[in-house]
């Protein structure tokens, strides 16, 4: 008997029900985040003890060896490091994966073709599961939902795929699905970092918003102006150039960009641990001396360099939390501005506006956050993506007026606020109050922001996690797919919880407030 998924069929109650069980429902309930379309039978397969990667019919040759990567990377997942017996009836197993990409091509661009088809069949000897994606990122996807079909069963020791055969075709609602991390207020190890994109893979989040410098510590090395980075926390808290590049390609194989962020005018008191001459005086330190040609030559230095490292198609330059008293205050700054006929208002826009042409210069789009928007959104550049943070109604604007927007509003996405819920991330909506379906798209998404000031390497993931997952779904799942009432999915999303904490990633309980211990001994599945 094929069955089809519905969202209001989900309701199990908050509490009640969490339970493991290898059922034909609850099993087509348990993918996270839920695709576009899902088609499931009854049938049970078992697991060859030398599962195969086939591409047939494929135009991807992975040269690069992403797609095999990818598939042992899955396997090895799926095992969960399990000892398997091959204890199976020959007609049901599952031999392997044949995968067919259609495009050669594995450049990761903004806006690429994600879409998947997934299709596991009940019959067939030899018995493969088929992926037919556009791109090789939109296979990675499908193996990640072919993995959380598959389970250890304990009795028996083998890998089973329920509720055979399964038809999935699945497509992201939004382009941009983003996590941003905070290395300057806590620096974070490379292999945390990387870590963090592994954990991102498995909700489909899709693009890493490295904030990597602000008033606290400027730890990345930047070669055109090698004294910056003077300005880290310690000699060893640092990421040399290399180190940026290694963590940019580590994401772009698994199929996530990594937007730099650097945050001018303001924010950036660390800058002039190494060049003192980009503060405005030694006693007023920030923002950057708008009067000093030097301020927008490393700028342009700086982006140089990321130009040669970070190829995704944006950068973020900030432009929030700006306050220009210095500026006002240094007789020399407040005379250039005189001179130049601006105030301090002005003074800020002109250098948000010039930063924004280096930028472009460089080939970039630019992200600024919404501030820049809310006081001069109309000589904002039209490449500009206005970054949402400070509260509703913003994105509904920005579209109105042509530009692209982010959303990440505080109240709902930020996930240092211990308080937000799972719940409010889950039904925090980017497109409220926007129905002008041309308006609409240019909305590229959101994302939720882990900002750094009371987590480090030994809290962040059970910070970002599960509540992360939540806003997951809400920016890949069709909206009419969406439950109505979290309470719905809470069964699904306490699932994906203890399948993150299996892949060993320190996912926190769903009850209670953000990074919340859990309160009682009891199962995984009833946190």
């Amino acid at each position: 008997m094929a069955c089809i998924w519905d969202t209001h069929s989900l309701h199990f109650g908050l509490l009640f029900g969490i339970l493991l069980s290898f059922s034909v429902t609850t099993n087509g309930l348990k993918l996270w985040p839920m695709p576009k379309s899902v088609n499931y039978g009854s049938k049970t397969l078992y697991w060859s003890t030398n599962m195969q990667l086939r591409t047939d019919g494929s135009n991807y040759a992975d040269s690069s060896g992403i797609l095999k990567e990818a598939f042992e990377r899955v396997v090895n997942l799926i095992k969960a490091d399990h000892i398997i017996e091959a204890k199976f009836a020959n007609s049901s197993v599952l031999a392997g994966v044949n995968v067919v990409v259609h495009s050669s091509d594995d450049t990761l661009n903004f806006g690429i073709d994600e879409s998947y088809t997934l299709n596991v069949p009940a019959k067939g000897s030899p018995l493969y599961a088929k992926i037919e994606a556009s791109t090789i990122f939109g296979a990675l996807h499908a193996l990640e939902t072919f993995s959380q079909l598959c389970y250890f069963n304990f009795t028996s020791k083998v890998v089973e795929l329920h509720a055979a055969p399964w038809t999935i075709y699945d497509l992201p609602r939004f382009p941009y699905r983003g996590l941003l991390i905070d290395t300057s207020r806590h620096y974070l190890p490379v292999p945390v970092i990387k870590s963090v994109i592994d954990s991102m893979t498995y909700s489909k989040l899709n693009v890493l918003h490295w904030h990597i410098v602000d008033d606290q510590s400027f730890p990345i090395e930047i070669p055109s102006y090698p004294k910056l980075w003077y300005g880290a926390y310690s000699y060893t808290e640092r990421y040399t150039i290399n180190d940026a590049i290694d963590i940019v390609k580590y994401a772009e194989r698994k199929g996530v960009n990594v937007l730099a962020e650097i945050d001018v005018p303001g924010h950036t008191l660390s800058w002039g641990v190494g060049y003192s001459s980009l503060w405005p005086s030694k006693s007023c330190r920030e923002p950057l001396d708008v009067s000093n040609e030097f301020s927008f030559k490393v700028i342009d230095g700086i982006l140089s360099d990321f130009s040669k490292v970070f190829k995704f198609k944006f950068v973020h330059l900030g432009g929030d939390e700006v306050n220009t008293s210095c500026w006002t205050t240094t007789p020399r700054i407040k005379e250039w501005l005189n001179n130049h006929h601006m105030n301090e208002s002005d003074g800020y826009r002109y250098f948000v506006l010039r930063a924004q042409q280096i930028a472009l210069s460089h080939g970039y789009d630019i992200i600024n956050w919404e501030e820049t928007f809310n006081n001069f959104g109309d000589k904002l550049s039209p490449r500009t993506v206005v970054h949402n943070w400070l509260g509703g109604g913003v994105a509904q604007k920005v579209v109105a007026d042509g530009l692209r927007c982010i959303v990440s509003n505080q109240d709902k996405w930020y996930l240092d606020h211990l308080d937000a819920t799972w719940e409010g991330f889950y039904t925090n909506e980017p497109l409220t109050n926007i129905t002008n379906p041309a308006q609409q798209k240019l909305v590229l998404g959101g994302e939720v922001c882990m900002w750094g000031e009371h987590i480090d390497t030994s809290d962040i993931q059970q910070t970002i996690w599960p509540r992360a997952a939540a806003a997951a779904e809400r920016l890949w799942t069709p909206f009419d797919k969406l439950a109505k009432d979290p309470k719905d999915v809470i069964s699904r999303l306490a699932h994906f919880r203890c399948l993150l904490n299996q892949r060993g990633v320190q996912a926190a309980p769903l009850i209670g407030n953000g990074r919340e211990a859990p309160s009682d001994p009891g199962s995984c599945y009833k946190q």
